[in-house]
């Protein structure tokens, strides 16, 4: 894997993957390019969690505006936050983004392709691409409407403004804030928990939550039968109805097969 994006998978089960593009973490081409391939890695090998995270001061501070020019460049660009963040939103796991700092424009968007969003009271959240007369183009226009409400994603996106860590709370733009220096034990204990747990049957509900939300109510409780009917042909099912019924809930030990 390249130097860009750096990916470590502890012994707890956690993959922890670490923008590295200093100063400010800026999303060049090929800082997603290098995403994009370590989370193509952990789809073929999915780890029991991931943490994704960047800069103390900045977790991620958008594209590279450097790399912007005309039609062309942008069709380019685009192109690239998606298969890189829509790779990211396809890891059949629990992912966690632990925002430090701030996540504007495209580091925005990347917090919000992750599953969960644990930020640091000093983060700042925003999709300020409007003061540069453009758009958002990694996904803001979808993800943060599915997340806040369209209303609010409106106001972010035509006002610019940026979003400090209570009220992104208060929105549901985050979904846990605590203070600076416990903000990577909070993700990393969060995410060891959960690899713990029964991962199949996690990946199933994400599939479920991720493509029910593409389609109607009708769709969606299809989607949900045919998974709920294709989970018990997993180990861990067995394992979990056996301790159930011999021990009471909470005790069983999953395997992840």
């Amino acid at each position: 894997m390249g130097e860009l994006v750096l990916v470590e998978r502890r012994d707890d089960g956690v993959a922890v993957v670490t923008l590295n593009n200093p100063k400010v973490n800026a999303l060049s081409q090929a800082v997603l390019t290098d995403l994009r391939h370590v989370a193509e890695g952990l789809i073929a090998d999915p780890p029991g969690a991931v943490v994704v995270t960047g800069g103390e001061r900045i977790f991620a501070a958008g594209a590279d505006i450097s790399e912007f020019g005309g039609p062309s460049e942008g069709r380019a660009i685009a192109e690239g936050f998606h298969r890189a963040l829509d790779t990211v939103a396809a890891i059949p796991r629990f992912v966690i983004a632990a925002v430090s700092g701030y996540a504007l424009g495209g580091g925005c968007e990347l917090a919000l392709a992750c599953d969960y969003r644990i930020a640091s009271e000093r983060a700042v959240f925003g999709q300020p691409e409007i003061l540069l007369g453009i758009i958002p183009g990694g996904g803001g226009t979808q993800r943060l409407p599915r997340t806040v409400g369209a209303s609010r994603a409106k106001e972010l996106m035509v006002t610019g403004r940026q979003v400090k860590a209570d009220e992104a709370l208060r929105i549901g733009l985050a979904d846990e804030v605590v203070p600076p220096e416990q903000l990577h034990e909070r993700a990393l204990a969060l995410a060891a928990e959960v690899a713990k747990g029964a991962v199949q049957a996690q990946a199933l509900v994400k599939r479920a939550v991720d493509e029910g939300l593409q389609n109607d109510l009708g769709a969606g409780l299809r989607l949900e039968r045919g998974l709920f009917e294709l989970v018990f042909h997993t180990d861990d099912s067995k394992v979990g109805v056996q301790s159930f019924l011999e021990h009471g809930p909470g005790k069983a030990a999953f395997t992840g097969r």
